[in-house]
């Protein structure tokens, strides 16, 4: 059945304006400049039926909420509250565009700048944009941001910042002379000694990922401690969900706080669309990219809502925007927005608390396999690095055949770590799934 709206006396007068005698003349250019023999042969099909097939080899992906899954490294599964879906479904958020004419769209504004709010209270900082891309690219921004505020360009970034997160600042930095140099690490954590021992009077920003690529708790506070006096700024990647536990970045002593918000109400659904965080000092806030949503009162007194900072290059700024590549990612912030609301103090301290037993018990019952022991002996909150008696992609594979998505094997980004696994527990890890993976595992293993 097609459901293309044209009726024949439509594609008539349409041929006729054409000079045409049918609708495959349309196409004869393409055919022509095809090799012989090398035209596809695509069978025709209703949207019905290829909707079908579509399902069908979207069936053959791994699903977290039909498979036990123990792999993080940058995209967690948490427990999204139903609330979340329904309300994001309405047609007043779901399809509406960021707000350019700003007095016509309060609720998103209002929205916007409860996000705000929120995400200040989590990073312990004075204002928020109004959301990023993802947190690679607000990490990016703000190592951007302080090269303009210090008006110097030395990055200085440890070597247990995820990989992925360091290739984008590499992209975002490569036309702006910045000089990109990493710290050292001693048993998987941030040397402060070597932090301060490459500072100097050209740094711009020190950027520290906390919980880092490891899992692992960073001295944040040591470094937030080195950089008090200094005017280098300390930049701090935070995983949202460990701030239930964790120090916030502002305690730290943080200027600039960024972070992946996926983990506050949003599926891994493949790897995006996710949610870049970025907060700062109220005193670096000219420099911060973005927008800003604030409120205030009309001539009668009214609550109103306005984008207070807009130096996009939308916004006449052009050159001297402090952003071109930047978005808002308005309705995935709202889902964060949701989600914090519902949670509450109380119940994201929870979520943190499970997420953190949960892995701390799964790295006991690993270590303990024959020819397994955890690689670092440091702190950590829900990941953890295994060390295994086979290649780690062994492992992987042999745990997916069994219906298990496992721990990240770390040889696919440092190949002296190829028979290391980084795995993760989150507070939906059921004791069920535990035991499925400790079965399979004393099956892989020699």
């Amino acid at each position: 059945m097609s459901f293309v709206p044209h009726t024949e006396q439509d594609r008539a007068r349409m041929l006729r304006s054409l000079g045409l005698s049918n609708v495959d003349q349309l196409f004869e250019e393409v055919r022509a400049a095809l090799p012989p023999g090398e035209v596809p042969d695509i069978p025709a099909a209703s949207e019905s039926e290829l909707s079908h097939e579509l399902w069908e080899i979207a069936r053959l992906n791994g699903r977290p909420d039909r498979t036990a899954c123990f792999r993080g490294a940058g995209a967690y599964e948490h427990y999204v509250p139903a609330a979340i879906p329904h309300l994001l479904s309405r047609g007043e958020f779901f399809t509406a565009y960021t707000p350019y004419q700003a007095e016509i769209s309060q609720g998103t504004l209002q929205a916007m700048y409860e996000f705000q709010t929120m995400v200040c209270e989590l990073f312990g900082l004075e204002v928020a944009n109004a959301s990023m891309y993802d947190g690679a690219s607000a990490l990016a921004e703000a190592a951007l941001m302080a090269m303009r505020v210090t008006r110097k360009r030395r990055l200085l970034v440890t070597e247990a910042l995820h990989p992925h997160w360091l290739q984008v600042l590499h992209t975002y930095t490569a036309n702006v002379d910045a000089d990109i140099v990493q710290i050292p690490t001693r048993d998987g954590v941030t040397s402060p000694d070597g932090v301060a021992a490459l500072l100097d009077d050209d740094t711009a920003a020190v950027i520290i990922q906390n919980p880092n690529v490891f899992g692992l708790i960073e001295p944040m506070r040591e470094v937030g401690s080195l950089l008090a006096d200094r005017p280098a700024l300390f930049i701090a990647a935070a995983y949202p969900i460990a701030l239930g536990l964790l120090a916030t970045p502002g305690e730290a002593g943080a200027d600039i706080a960024v972070a992946e918000g996926q983990p506050l109400g949003i599926p891994l659904s493949f790897g995006g669309p996710y949610l870049g965080l970025l907060a700062t000092r109220m005193e670096h806030v000219r420099q911060m990219p973005g927008r800003i949503s604030g409120v205030s009162c009309d001539s009668s007194g009214r609550r109103g809502y306005v984008l207070t900072l807009q130096a996009r290059e939308q916004h006449i700024r052009r050159e001297r925007a402090t952003s071109n590549i930047c978005s808002n990612q308005a309705l995935c912030a709202l889902a964060a927005t949701v989600y914090l609301a519902l949670m509450g103090p109380a119940g994201f301290r929870t979520v943190a608390e499970r997420s953190f037993a949960a892995a701390h018990e799964l790295a006991r019952k690993l270590a303990a396999l024959p020819g397994c022991s955890l690689a670092f002996d440091a702190p950590f909150f829900n990941e953890f690095v295994l060390d295994l008696p086979l290649p780690a992609e062994d492992v992987a594979r042999e745990l997916w055949s069994r219906g298990l998505i496992s721990g990240l094997p770390l040889g696919r980004w440092w190949p002296e770590r190829r028979s290391q696994m980084l795995f993760c527990a989150t507070e939906v890890i059921t004791d069920a799934a535990v035991e499925r993976l400790m079965a399979a595992m004393k099956e892989v293993l020699p």
